[in-house]
């Protein structure tokens, strides 16, 4: 009898302690719970001890994190009849829990058959080239489509990101060829374009060569010219002051003095090796001084120094017929001022125009 009553005694104690125990829910910080009593929603159970009816209760966790799920790989035909494989990524997070458990059986599923049906629809409404080059704006519009129409679910698509586009076998290998043909094309275009500039900046330096080689020419013309000119000039003042202190000094000879200059001017004429030799037309009077000199019949008189200002009048001033003589300082002067002049024309022509330059 006392061991009936023992077993009695434990039996309720377990019993007490299961209905305690079934009263008694606990829900996580990341999670919220479904609570439902004899098959009715009764409410939605917040983080930490909750306290429901012992033995009729129902509660389902929800977890409220971000959930990733995978997008399975599918073959899409695109716009332009390019069929190419693709796959994705969702971010997911349960928003509202009565809806996400009693709107849709499998939320999770759900959304991932959503998902491969939309990326589906909206990679057939676009061309390859722009599915390889707009993964941004394939994204963006993949996510309002998806959370447009899981908000009644109570989740909300944070964000979408297609993993891979991987074009059919054939499609690639098109894409390589068009791709090596376009980087052949530029390669020629880029070529082509150096070869034209550097025709031009050729001829552009052969003209400047032959712009400066004349500019040189010219220059070295003028100086040559001005150097004559000034020689010229120098000779022939040179004659003239010569030819004037001759005939001051002329004045002074007789005419014994001048029959001995014009024996040794007929001396020096005889002495060459031409066989001709030409006479002046006044050798008589030429051999009457000489004869006169010589002692011959008659004797002529000394003729009188001629006075300087007489001749000053009969000719003119000697510096008004000459002119003014450069100096070798103004000669130097004048010959680095050309140079200096020649030197920047040259350098002014010898610049590139910008629209040469590269």
């Amino acid at each position: 009898m006392g061991v009936g009553v023992v077993i009695l005694a434990l039996f309720f104690v377990f019993v007490i302690i299961i209905f305690a125990t079934s009263g008694i829910k606990i829900v996580q910080p990341y999670e919220q719970a479904i609570y439902m009593r004899l098959g009715k929603f009764v409410r939605v159970l917040d983080q930490g001890l909750n306290i429901v009816t012992p033995l009729i209760n129902q509660v389902v966790k929800i977890d409220l994190r971000t959930e990733v799920m995978d997008v399975p790989k599918q073959e899409v035909i695109t716009k332009d009849n390019s069929p190419v494989n693709v796959d994705a990524v969702i971010y997911i997070k349960v928003t509202d829990p009565k809806n996400a458990f009693f709107e849709v059986t499998n939320y999770r599923l759900a959304t991932v058959n959503l998902a491969q049906t939309t990326l589906r629809s909206v990679i057939g409404q676009m061309e390859l080239d722009e599915i390889l080059s707009s993964r941004e704006n394939i994204n963006i519009q993949l996510r309002d489509t998806l959370d447009e129409s899981t908000d009644k679910w109570g989740v909300r698509v944070e964000t979408v990101e297609i993993k891979e586009v991987d074009p059919a076998p054939k499609v690639k290998q098109s894409m390589e060829e068009q791709t090596s043909a376009e980087r052949l094309r530029r390669a020629a275009i880029l070529q082509a374009d150096g070869l034209k500039r550097s025709a031009i900046m050729e001829a552009e330096g052969r003209k400047k060569s032959k712009v400066l080689e004349a500019e040189g020419n010219r220059q070295s013309m003028i100086l040559e010219a001005e150097g004559k000119r000034l020689a010229t000039i120098l000779e022939a003042q040179g004659e003239a002051q010569k030819l004037r202190i001759m005939s001051v000094g002329a004045a002074a000879m007789d005419s014994k003095a001048l029959a001995i200059m014009s024996m040794d001017t007929l001396k020096a004429v005889s002495d060459g090796q031409a066989s001709k030799i030409y006479m002046p037309m006044e050798v008589t009077k030429l051999m009457d001084g000489i004869s006169d000199y010589l002692g011959a019949t008659r004797n002529v008189a000394d003729r009188e120094v001629s006075d300087v200002d007489a001749i000053k009048e009969a000719v003119g001033d000697p510096d008004d017929i000459l002119g003014p003589i450069p100096t070798q300082e103004e000669i130097k002067e004048k010959n680095e001022a050309c140079q200096r002049e020649a030197e920047k024309e040259i350098g002014e022509d010898s610049e590139i125009p910008d629209d040469i330059k590269v």
